[in-house]
Protein backbone atom coordinates (compact mmCIF):
# COMPACT_ATOMS: atom_id res chain seq x y z
CA UNK A 1 0.00 0.00 0.00
CA UNK A 2 1.32 3.69 -1.03
CA UNK A 3 1.00 5.42 2.55
CA UNK A 4 1.98 8.55 0.49
CA UNK A 5 3.43 10.24 -2.33
CA UNK A 6 4.31 14.32 -2.56
CA UNK A 7 7.20 16.45 -2.81
CA UNK A 8 10.02 15.34 -0.10
CA UNK A 9 9.72 19.83 1.31
CA UNK A 10 6.03 19.12 1.96
CA UNK A 11 6.63 15.76 4.18
CA UNK A 12 9.77 17.08 5.62
CA UNK A 13 7.89 20.31 6.96
CA UNK A 14 5.03 18.18 8.73
CA UNK A 15 7.56 15.86 9.93
CA UNK A 16 9.39 18.63 11.43
CA UNK A 17 6.53 20.22 12.92
CA UNK A 18 6.05 17.69 15.53
CA UNK A 19 9.34 15.99 15.92
CA UNK A 20 11.03 18.66 18.01
CA UNK A 21 9.97 16.46 21.03
CA UNK A 22 11.17 13.35 20.19
CA UNK A 23 14.51 11.93 21.80
CA UNK A 24 16.65 9.83 20.42
CA UNK A 25 17.28 7.85 23.55
CA UNK A 26 14.30 6.55 25.69
CA UNK A 27 13.71 3.81 27.72
CA UNK A 28 10.25 3.28 25.81
CA UNK A 29 12.11 2.32 22.00
CA UNK A 30 8.27 3.39 20.30
CA UNK A 31 8.71 6.84 21.48
CA UNK A 32 11.42 7.64 19.13
CA UNK A 33 9.12 6.92 16.83
CA UNK A 34 6.24 9.29 14.84
CA UNK A 35 2.94 7.57 14.71
CA UNK A 36 1.04 7.90 10.88
CA UNK A 37 -2.47 7.24 10.81
CA UNK A 38 -4.31 7.18 7.57
CA UNK A 39 -7.63 8.31 7.29
CA UNK A 40 -8.88 8.56 3.13
CA UNK A 41 -6.66 11.73 1.93
CA UNK A 42 -5.52 12.55 5.08
CA UNK A 43 -2.27 11.38 7.17
CA UNK A 44 -2.04 12.33 11.16
CA UNK A 45 1.45 13.24 12.51
CA UNK A 46 1.64 12.44 16.23
CA UNK A 47 4.64 12.42 18.63
CA UNK A 48 5.29 11.99 22.25
CA UNK A 49 7.29 11.91 25.15
CA UNK A 50 4.46 10.82 27.74
CA UNK A 51 4.77 14.54 29.11
CA UNK A 52 3.92 16.53 25.71
CA UNK A 53 2.10 15.18 22.38
CA UNK A 54 1.91 16.94 18.88
CA UNK A 55 -0.06 16.63 16.40
CA UNK A 56 -0.59 17.73 12.79
CA UNK A 57 -2.45 16.84 9.72
CA UNK A 58 -1.76 17.13 5.83
CA UNK A 59 -2.80 15.90 2.38
CA UNK A 60 0.25 14.07 0.93
CA UNK A 61 -1.59 11.89 -1.89
CA UNK A 62 -1.28 8.14 -1.96
CA UNK A 63 -4.31 5.33 -1.94
CA UNK A 64 -6.76 5.83 0.01
CA UNK A 65 -7.41 3.31 2.33
CA UNK A 66 -7.07 3.93 6.10
CA UNK A 67 -3.94 2.79 7.65
CA UNK A 68 -1.72 3.31 10.90
CA UNK A 69 1.87 2.55 12.19
CA UNK A 70 5.22 3.95 13.49
CA UNK A 71 8.07 4.93 12.60
CA UNK A 72 11.54 6.33 13.48
CA UNK A 73 11.08 9.94 13.17
CA UNK A 74 14.92 10.88 13.42
CA UNK A 75 16.30 8.59 10.64
CA UNK A 76 13.08 9.69 8.08
CA UNK A 77 13.99 13.58 9.00
CA UNK A 78 17.63 13.01 8.40
CA UNK A 79 16.68 10.81 4.88
CA UNK A 80 14.18 13.67 3.73
CA UNK A 81 17.09 16.08 4.59
CA UNK A 82 19.30 14.45 2.03
CA UNK A 83 17.16 14.00 -0.99
CA UNK A 84 16.05 17.23 -3.52
CA UNK A 85 13.85 19.79 -2.09
CA UNK A 86 11.48 19.06 -5.20
CA UNK A 87 12.00 15.74 -5.53
CA UNK A 88 8.20 13.59 -4.85
CA UNK A 89 8.99 10.78 -2.43
CA UNK A 90 6.48 7.75 -1.55
CA UNK A 91 6.27 5.82 1.46
CA UNK A 92 4.25 2.36 0.86
CA UNK A 93 3.94 -0.04 3.67
CA UNK A 94 4.46 -3.91 3.16
CA UNK A 95 4.29 -6.14 6.66
CA UNK A 96 5.91 -4.36 9.33
CA UNK A 97 8.22 -2.14 7.02
CA UNK A 98 7.95 1.37 5.67
CA UNK A 99 9.69 1.54 2.17
CA UNK A 100 10.64 5.13 1.28
CA UNK A 101 11.67 6.11 -2.52
CA UNK A 102 12.91 9.26 -3.58
CA UNK A 103 14.36 9.12 -7.90
CA UNK A 104 16.28 6.10 -7.65
CA UNK A 105 16.83 6.13 -3.67
CA UNK A 106 15.16 3.81 -1.63
CA UNK A 107 15.06 3.14 2.23
CA UNK A 108 13.56 0.43 3.90
CA UNK A 109 12.61 0.96 7.71
CA UNK A 110 11.32 -1.24 10.41
CA UNK A 111 8.29 -0.26 12.18
CA UNK A 112 6.48 -0.75 15.30
CA UNK A 113 2.40 -1.03 16.08
CA UNK A 114 0.37 1.65 15.62
CA UNK A 115 -1.63 0.39 19.07
CA UNK A 116 1.35 0.00 21.16
CA UNK A 117 2.15 4.28 20.94
CA UNK A 118 1.67 5.96 23.96
CA UNK A 119 -1.19 8.66 23.48
CA UNK A 120 -1.92 11.18 25.83
CA UNK A 121 -5.09 11.18 27.79
CA UNK A 122 -6.57 14.61 27.45
CA UNK A 123 -8.18 15.66 30.52
CA UNK A 124 -11.78 15.64 30.23
CA UNK A 125 -12.82 19.24 31.12
CA UNK A 126 -10.52 22.24 30.15
CA UNK A 127 -11.56 25.99 30.92
CA UNK A 128 -12.86 28.50 28.88
CA UNK A 129 -10.69 28.90 25.23
CA UNK A 130 -8.83 32.04 24.56
CA UNK A 131 -6.28 33.07 22.10
CA UNK A 132 -3.58 35.47 21.01
CA UNK A 133 -1.83 35.85 17.73
CA UNK A 134 1.15 33.72 17.69
CA UNK A 135 3.92 36.14 17.39
CA UNK A 136 2.47 37.80 20.63
CA UNK A 137 2.53 34.66 22.27
CA UNK A 138 6.42 34.13 20.78
CA UNK A 139 6.98 38.00 21.74
CA UNK A 140 5.80 37.54 25.45
CA UNK A 141 7.85 34.15 25.71
CA UNK A 142 10.67 35.86 24.43
CA UNK A 143 10.79 38.58 26.46
CA UNK A 144 10.61 36.13 29.43
CA UNK A 145 12.02 32.67 28.96
CA UNK A 146 15.67 33.06 30.07
CA UNK A 147 14.74 33.96 33.71
CA UNK A 148 13.28 29.97 33.68
CA UNK A 149 15.55 28.01 36.26
CA UNK A 150 17.19 24.78 34.83
CA UNK A 151 17.39 21.81 36.71
CA UNK A 152 16.35 23.63 40.33
CA UNK A 153 15.06 21.68 42.77
CA UNK A 154 12.18 24.07 43.21
CA UNK A 155 10.78 22.27 40.68
CA UNK A 156 7.96 24.83 39.89
CA UNK A 157 10.68 27.39 38.53
CA UNK A 158 11.99 25.12 35.83
CA UNK A 159 8.97 26.48 33.68
CA UNK A 160 6.87 29.80 33.26
CA UNK A 161 3.92 30.84 35.25
CA UNK A 162 0.69 31.75 32.78
CA UNK A 163 -2.01 33.77 34.27
CA UNK A 164 -5.09 34.88 32.44
CA UNK A 165 -6.99 37.17 34.18
CA UNK A 166 -10.12 39.39 32.87
CA UNK A 167 -8.44 40.67 29.49
CA UNK A 168 -5.00 40.74 30.46
CA UNK A 169 -2.17 37.26 29.84
CA UNK A 170 0.61 37.44 32.17
CA UNK A 171 4.05 35.31 31.42
CA UNK A 172 6.32 35.30 34.46
CA UNK A 173 9.36 33.63 34.86
CA UNK A 174 11.78 33.54 37.41
CA UNK A 175 15.06 31.61 38.33
CA UNK A 176 15.14 32.90 42.58
CA UNK A 177 18.29 35.37 41.24
CA UNK A 178 15.86 37.51 38.75
CA UNK A 179 12.60 37.23 37.29
CA UNK A 180 10.92 38.51 33.88
CA UNK A 181 7.26 39.35 33.64
CA UNK A 182 5.63 40.20 30.15
CA UNK A 183 1.59 41.32 29.47
CA UNK A 184 -0.50 41.04 26.47
CA UNK A 185 -4.18 41.98 26.45
CA UNK A 186 -6.92 39.79 25.67
CA UNK A 187 -9.50 40.49 23.07
CA UNK A 188 -12.41 38.75 25.11
CA UNK A 189 -12.54 38.64 29.07
CA UNK A 190 -11.87 35.15 31.03
CA UNK A 191 -12.09 34.30 34.48
CA UNK A 192 -8.85 33.78 36.15
CA UNK A 193 -6.63 30.60 34.63
CA UNK A 194 -3.42 30.09 36.14
CA UNK A 195 -1.16 27.28 35.20
CA UNK A 196 3.08 26.66 34.98
CA UNK A 197 4.18 25.66 31.63
CA UNK A 198 7.18 23.01 31.72
CA UNK A 199 10.88 24.36 30.41
CA UNK A 200 10.78 22.00 27.64
CA UNK A 201 7.21 23.20 26.42
CA UNK A 202 8.01 26.56 26.73
CA UNK A 203 11.34 25.95 24.18
CA UNK A 204 9.14 23.87 21.72
CA UNK A 205 6.13 25.93 21.43
CA UNK A 206 9.00 28.89 21.21
CA UNK A 207 10.55 26.93 18.33
CA UNK A 208 7.10 26.10 16.54
CA UNK A 209 4.98 29.80 17.12
CA UNK A 210 5.42 32.13 14.14
CA UNK A 211 6.00 35.62 13.62
CA UNK A 212 6.97 38.39 11.80
CA UNK A 213 10.48 36.80 11.12
CA UNK A 214 9.36 33.10 10.83
CA UNK A 215 12.05 32.15 8.84
CA UNK A 216 14.83 33.74 11.46
CA UNK A 217 15.40 32.18 15.27
CA UNK A 218 14.56 34.10 18.00
CA UNK A 219 16.67 36.98 19.00
CA UNK A 220 19.44 35.62 22.21
CA UNK A 221 17.60 31.46 21.06
CA UNK A 222 20.94 30.04 19.87
CA UNK A 223 21.76 27.79 22.74
CA UNK A 224 17.59 26.96 23.13
CA UNK A 225 17.96 25.35 19.49
CA UNK A 226 16.44 21.50 18.86
CA UNK A 227 18.88 18.98 17.77
CA UNK A 228 17.39 19.34 14.29
CA UNK A 229 18.83 23.05 14.47
CA UNK A 230 15.23 23.82 13.23
CA UNK A 231 13.45 27.23 13.88
CA UNK A 232 9.64 28.37 13.89
CA UNK A 233 8.25 27.86 10.28
CA UNK A 234 7.36 30.08 7.90
CA UNK A 235 3.58 31.44 7.33
CA UNK A 236 0.77 33.12 8.21
CA UNK A 237 0.34 34.88 11.72
CA UNK A 238 -3.14 33.11 12.69
CA UNK A 239 -3.83 32.91 16.03
CA UNK A 240 -3.22 30.65 18.98
CA UNK A 241 -5.83 29.06 21.12
CA UNK A 242 -5.36 27.79 24.49
CA UNK A 243 -7.49 25.77 26.93
CA UNK A 244 -6.17 24.95 30.16
CA UNK A 245 -7.13 21.99 32.58
CA UNK A 246 -6.17 21.24 36.47
CA UNK A 247 -3.00 19.53 35.14
CA UNK A 248 -2.77 19.96 31.41
CA UNK A 249 -2.65 23.19 28.38
CA UNK A 250 -4.21 22.84 25.04
CA UNK A 251 -2.76 24.83 22.21
CA UNK A 252 -4.18 24.79 18.58
CA UNK A 253 -2.48 26.69 16.24
CA UNK A 254 -1.50 26.57 12.16
CA UNK A 255 -3.60 23.32 11.90
CA UNK A 256 -0.95 21.71 15.43
CA UNK A 257 -2.68 20.47 18.53
CA UNK A 258 -0.26 20.61 21.71
CA UNK A 259 -1.01 19.48 24.41
CA UNK A 260 1.23 18.96 27.72
CA UNK A 261 0.93 17.97 31.16
CA UNK A 262 1.26 21.26 33.92
CA UNK A 263 4.53 21.60 36.32
CA UNK A 264 2.27 21.37 39.97
CA UNK A 265 2.90 23.59 42.59
CA UNK A 266 2.75 26.68 43.82
CA UNK A 267 4.72 29.43 42.16
CA UNK A 268 5.92 32.50 44.21
CA UNK A 269 4.01 35.96 44.30
CA UNK A 270 5.71 37.88 41.81
CA UNK A 271 4.09 40.65 42.94
CA UNK A 272 5.71 41.22 45.96
CA UNK A 273 9.47 40.96 44.11
CA UNK A 274 8.71 43.53 41.75
CA UNK A 275 9.96 46.55 42.81
CA UNK A 276 7.48 49.87 43.65
CA UNK A 277 8.16 53.48 44.45
CA UNK A 278 12.08 53.45 43.53
CA UNK A 279 13.20 57.22 44.25
CA UNK A 280 16.26 57.19 41.35
CA UNK A 281 15.36 56.22 37.51
CA UNK A 282 16.98 56.48 34.49
CA UNK A 283 16.54 55.79 30.86
CA UNK A 284 18.99 55.20 28.93
CA UNK A 285 19.80 53.25 25.09
CA UNK A 286 19.42 50.07 25.26
CA UNK A 287 21.98 48.85 22.73
CA UNK A 288 25.34 51.04 23.85
CA UNK A 289 24.69 49.99 27.78
CA UNK A 290 24.52 45.72 26.06
CA UNK A 291 27.81 46.59 24.05
CA UNK A 292 29.40 47.82 27.68
CA UNK A 293 28.16 45.32 29.46
CA UNK A 294 29.45 42.65 27.27
CA UNK A 295 33.01 43.87 26.75
CA UNK A 296 32.91 43.97 30.69
CA UNK A 297 32.05 40.96 30.65
CA UNK A 298 35.50 39.65 28.81
CA UNK A 299 37.56 40.39 32.28
CA UNK A 300 34.98 38.38 34.12
CA UNK A 301 35.77 35.05 36.14
CA UNK A 302 34.25 32.23 34.75
CA UNK A 303 32.25 31.34 38.16
CA UNK A 304 32.22 35.06 39.08
CA UNK A 305 30.42 36.95 36.82
CA UNK A 306 30.13 40.16 38.89
CA UNK A 307 29.95 43.90 37.60
CA UNK A 308 30.01 47.10 39.64
CA UNK A 309 27.98 49.51 38.31
CA UNK A 310 28.37 53.35 39.18
CA UNK A 311 25.24 55.54 39.01
CA UNK A 312 26.11 59.22 39.41
CA UNK A 313 24.91 62.67 37.80
CA UNK A 314 26.06 62.15 34.26
CA UNK A 315 27.27 58.85 33.75
CA UNK A 316 27.14 55.51 34.31
CA UNK A 317 30.44 53.54 34.74
CA UNK A 318 30.72 49.91 34.48
CA UNK A 319 33.90 48.07 36.07
CA UNK A 320 34.95 44.29 35.94
CA UNK A 321 38.15 42.43 37.22
CA UNK A 322 39.02 39.03 37.37
CA UNK A 323 41.61 36.74 39.23
CA UNK A 324 44.53 37.43 37.07
CA UNK A 325 44.17 41.32 37.99
CA UNK A 326 42.70 42.02 34.80
CA UNK A 327 40.26 44.68 34.78
CA UNK A 328 37.56 46.70 32.02
CA UNK A 329 36.16 49.76 32.80
CA UNK A 330 33.03 51.09 30.64
CA UNK A 331 31.52 54.94 30.57
CA UNK A 332 28.67 55.86 29.17
CA UNK A 333 26.99 59.40 29.25
CA UNK A 334 23.50 59.52 30.97
CA UNK A 335 20.87 62.02 31.60
CA UNK A 336 20.58 61.56 35.63
CA UNK A 337 20.27 63.84 38.54
CA UNK A 338 19.50 61.23 40.96
CA UNK A 339 21.75 59.65 43.72
CA UNK A 340 24.77 58.21 43.48
CA UNK A 341 24.45 54.49 43.57
CA UNK A 342 27.41 51.57 43.38
CA UNK A 343 25.55 48.26 43.25
CA UNK A 344 26.80 44.96 41.99
CA UNK A 345 25.53 42.81 39.73
CA UNK A 346 25.69 39.24 37.96
CA UNK A 347 26.50 40.40 34.11
CA UNK A 348 24.57 37.74 32.64
CA UNK A 349 21.34 38.50 34.30
CA UNK A 350 21.48 41.82 32.70
CA UNK A 351 22.77 40.79 28.95
CA UNK A 352 19.98 38.29 28.61
CA UNK A 353 17.45 40.81 29.21
CA UNK A 354 19.00 43.38 27.17
CA UNK A 355 19.66 40.81 24.15
CA UNK A 356 15.84 39.44 24.27
CA UNK A 357 14.55 43.14 23.63
CA UNK A 358 14.24 44.90 20.61
CA UNK A 359 13.50 48.29 22.04
CA UNK A 360 15.90 51.09 21.57
CA UNK A 361 15.49 52.53 25.21
CA UNK A 362 14.89 50.94 28.29
CA UNK A 363 14.22 52.80 32.11
CA UNK A 364 16.12 51.60 35.24
CA UNK A 365 14.79 52.21 38.63
CA UNK A 366 17.02 52.06 41.39
CA UNK A 367 16.78 52.65 45.29
CA UNK A 368 20.10 51.55 46.83
CA UNK A 369 22.99 49.62 46.87
CA UNK A 370 21.25 46.65 48.30
CA UNK A 371 18.05 46.64 46.23
CA UNK A 372 16.70 45.21 43.48
CA UNK A 373 17.15 46.74 39.85
CA UNK A 374 13.54 47.07 37.94
CA UNK A 375 14.37 47.35 34.21
CA UNK A 376 10.78 48.55 32.45
CA UNK A 377 10.45 50.10 28.56
CA UNK A 378 8.97 53.52 28.46
CA UNK A 379 7.12 52.52 25.64
CA UNK A 380 5.64 49.15 26.51
CA UNK A 381 4.45 49.15 30.05
CA UNK A 382 3.84 45.48 30.27
CA UNK A 383 7.09 44.48 30.75
CA UNK A 384 8.95 44.50 33.66
CA UNK A 385 12.33 42.69 34.44
CA UNK A 386 13.69 42.38 38.27
CA UNK A 387 17.48 41.62 39.16
CA UNK A 388 19.02 40.80 42.63
CA UNK A 389 22.08 43.08 43.32
CA UNK A 390 25.45 40.96 43.77
CA UNK A 391 27.78 41.26 47.17
CA UNK A 392 31.46 42.51 44.91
Amino acid sequence: MIVLKAPQEKLLSALQAVAGIVERRHTLPILANVLLRKTGPQIEFTTSDLEIQVRTQAELGGDAANFATTVGARKLIDILRTLPADQVVSLSATQNKLTLQGGKSRFTLQTLPAHDFPLVNEAAEFGPAFSVPQKTLKSLINQVHFAMAVHDIRYYLNGILFVAEGKTLTLVATDGHRLALAQATLETEIPKQEVILPRKTVLELQRLLKDEKADKPAKGDKAEKTEDGETAASGDNAPIEMRFAGNQAKFSFSGMEFVTKLVEGKFPDYNRVIPKNHKNAVVLGRAPLLASLQRAAILTSEKFKGVRVNIEPGSLRIASSNAEQEEAKEELEIDYGGDTIEIGFNVTYLMDALANMSQDMIRLELQDTNSSVLITVPEQAGFKYVVMPMRI
